[in-house]
């Protein structure tokens, strides 16, 4: 089947011209006298004017849901790999359960996987998160999958259709971080399945008719179950 890019998304570059209206610069935009161009090499999607990059470094933002794996134990938290330029620090208080009379170490260690919030910025970079989320947790088992970040959008579906279409035809659980590295749980042909399912979303994000054809793929793949 052709590929298509969505006549509402169209690839910019750098210096590109997006809107004659300052009022409609969106992110990945910069303006200049008076008119909106691209800063980055990307899509730009015509209803928001903003630039969606098509490669690069996940940059943390507050708020953001990711997921990270613990790189060093500290006396007062860890320090996590976030699949940035930038680490993160989780403090110990940042923790959802009181850890009276216990060291890091004994309740997470090096290697482990968790999701996060991202909580604080400082002007330095330095990332800060926090598992006081009911999103945060640790992920125990499963498999970790990752992707270009900018492809996470496509991944999670207009108003989580995507992502809920493979929870449900597949019976698998998923977490999608921000920061490209998505979380699959269940049998494990099913995860399997929705791995394959994931790279395909990422390959054909710019893609119309994503959905349709995510949905044929499972049927396809099912019935070889």
């Amino acid at each position: 089947m052709k590929e298509t890019i969505s006549p509402e998304r169209k690839i910019v570059l750098p210096g590109d011209l997006v809107s004659t209206n300052p009022r409609n610069a969106g992110s990945g935009t910069y303006i200049e006298n008076g008119k909106v161009y691209a800063k980055i090499f990307g899509l730009l999607d015509e209803k928001s004017n903003r630039v969606i990059p098509l490669k690069g470094k996940y940059i943390p933002e507050v708020g953001n849901l990711i997921i990270g794996i613990i790189e060093d134990v500290q006396s007062n938290g860890w320090v996590v790999d976030i699949n940035s330029p930038y680490e993160a620090f989780l403090p110990v208080s940042e923790y959802p359960k009181a850890i009276t009379g216990k060291q890091p170490k004994e309740i997470m260690d090096t290697g482990d996987v968790i999701a996060a919030k991202v909580v604080n910025i400082d002007p330095m970079m330095r990332v800060y998160l926090s598992m006081k989320d009911r999103s945060a947790r640790i992920l125990h088992r499963g498999r970790l999958i990752e992707i270009l970040h900018t492809r996470v959008p496509r991944v999670i579906g207009r108003k989580g259709s995507m992502v809920s279409l493979l929870k449900k035809e597949l019976g698998v659980k998923i977490i999608v971080g921000q920061n490209g590295r998505i979380w699959v749980d269940g049998p494990e042909t099913m995860i399997n399945f929705a791995t394959d399912c994931i790279q395909i979303i990422e390959k054909e994000a710019h893609t119309d008719g994503l959905t349709e054809r995510i949905t044929s793929h499972i049927k396809k793949l099912k019935r070889g179950v």
